[in-house]
């Protein structure tokens, strides 16, 4: 597929120090919901084991087939409606605005969560309105990425806007940690018991304030769309965004399938890949995984930065490329390890070539649309391959383990790579630039 054109780079502007620290300051409120809205997300999944019985008996079939619902409704269906409702808001009404609704409503979750009656109080009515719960933060998170990412992008300083862009997974890791830390530190605090009957209630109240916190520090952030954009006719639109700009969203949907499969099948799946396939015990894969983490989380800087660099079609094809030719290798190498330090060392190579693509994810989708279809184009394409691919990682894989070709997923993960390779290779040679600056 033959690259774009080369586009000029842009003067870079001078900025004062007053602006600079404006900017940073923004990027540091932006990220900061950020973190809270997955820092709210993950909790729920870490603290399912202790709340569960509360909200699900087995004894109620109803409740069970509730509880199936609601995971399936808010992990799939809610993020690409979250997706398109904040995507429009944010190109309609502005970024400020989007982003404002979405941490309340993720804190609203949160609360509604931390204070619910269990089934024993009010029966069925209990697994329903946890249900509507998780609703409304599925629909939160989902519109969150594509807010975000542009809101980011449009208030990095030029030159600097993959190093600061980075920033976004910055804080979509560290909420996933952070919720990891709270669990562990009600786990040496409180008892089984305690942590089943109200201890799992802790961390929801800890992300409904932190929730409070983002919201001030967002209130406070200046509008980086103009009434110019957001007043066109196409502004927020879906029919203007696939009429005048197909290819972009095509574009954007084929890398960030192979993005987000990779993504989670080293992340959020590889705890169970090292406990059900490498036979590892579940304490030293979690220790494992923490720390991986915590190194991914501080490669995104790094890699964000190479991308001022090199340029961010380069970092996409280093992506696509190393991760073609990297994925069967290390999940082969990784079904018969042993030790842990080995494991770590493997997974960290994977999440060093996934960083590649983490670390820009935002700016280079961002970088793809014009001002008044920017939130919508990046968030909606990113929540439907995210949903797609990305959510569904771990059923493919344990479902395919389940039939006896475990190694199939290996190369499924392979083949999506290869197509965020040759997607990649459409990105404009210079990306350094956006369409309008602020």
């Amino acid at each position: 597929m033959p690259a774009a054109p080369i586009a000029p780079p842009p003067a870079a502007p001078h900025y004062t120090a007053q602006e600079k620290r404006q900017r940073i300051f923004a990027i540091v409120a932006a990220s900061s919901g950020n973190l809270v809205e997955w820092f709210d997300f993950y909790v729920y999944a870490f603290c399912a084991i202790y709340f569960a019985p509360s909200f699900f008996p087995k004894s109620d079939p109803t409740a069970q087939l509730l509880n199936t619902a609601g995971v399936f409704a808010a992990g799939f269906l809610m993020r690409p409606i979250g997706g398109w409702l904040f995507g429009r808001i944010a190109d309609r009404r502005g970024r400020k605005t989007s982003m404002v609704i979405s941490v309340l409503m993720m804190c609203g979750g949160s609360l509604f969560i931390a204070a619910l009656p269990t089934y024993d109080s009010i029966g069925a009515a209990a697994p329903a309105l946890l249900l509507v719960a998780r609703l409304v933060q599925g629909l939160s998170v989902g519109g969150e990425y594509g807010a975000t990412a542009t809101y980011m992008s449009e208030v990095a300083l030029r030159g600097q806007r993959g190093f600061f862009s980075s920033f976004q997974y910055v804080t979509l890791i560290g909420g996933q940690l952070l919720a990891v830390l709270v669990v562990v530190v009600l786990q040496q605090l409180l008892d089984e018991h305690e942590l089943k009957d109200w201890g799992w209630r802790i961390p929801f109240v800890i992300g409904a304030i932190t929730a409070v916190i983002a919201l001030l520090l967002r209130r406070t952030l200046h509008e980086t769309s103009t009434a110019e954009t957001r007043a066109s006719e196409t502004a927020g639109s879906v029919a203007g965004l696939l009429r005048h700009h197909r290819a972009a969203f095509l574009t954007v949907l084929g890398y960030t399938a192979g993005g987000s499969l990779a993504f989670y099948t080293f992340t959020t799946y590889m705890q169970k890949y090292l406990v059900n396939t490498a036979g590892m015990s579940i304490k030293v894969a979690s220790n494992v995984m923490t720390v991986c983490l915590l190194a991914y989380m501080a490669m995104q800087p790094l890699f964000g930065a190479l991308s001022d660099r090199i340029g961010r079609r380069h970092n996409m094809m280093l992506f696509g490329g190393l991760g073609a030719l990297c994925t069967v290798p290390i999940l082969t190498a990784l079904h018969e390890v042993h030790s842990p330090w080995v494991a770590g060392a493997l997974i960290l190579v994977a999440l060093a070539i996934v960083s590649f693509y983490t670390s820009v994810a935002g700016i280079v989708k961002a970088e793809l649309f014009p001002p008044e279809v920017r939130a919508l184009g990046v968030g909606l394409a990113y929540a439907i391959a995210n949903a797609a691919f990305g959510g569904s990682a771990e059923y493919v894989a344990l479902g395919l383990k389940s039939i006896g070709h475990e190694t199939a997923f290996y190369w499924y993960v392979t083949a999506m790579l290869v197509i965020a390779f040759l997607v990649s290779l459409r990105l404009p040679r210079q990306a350094d630039y956006l369409h309008h600056d602020h």
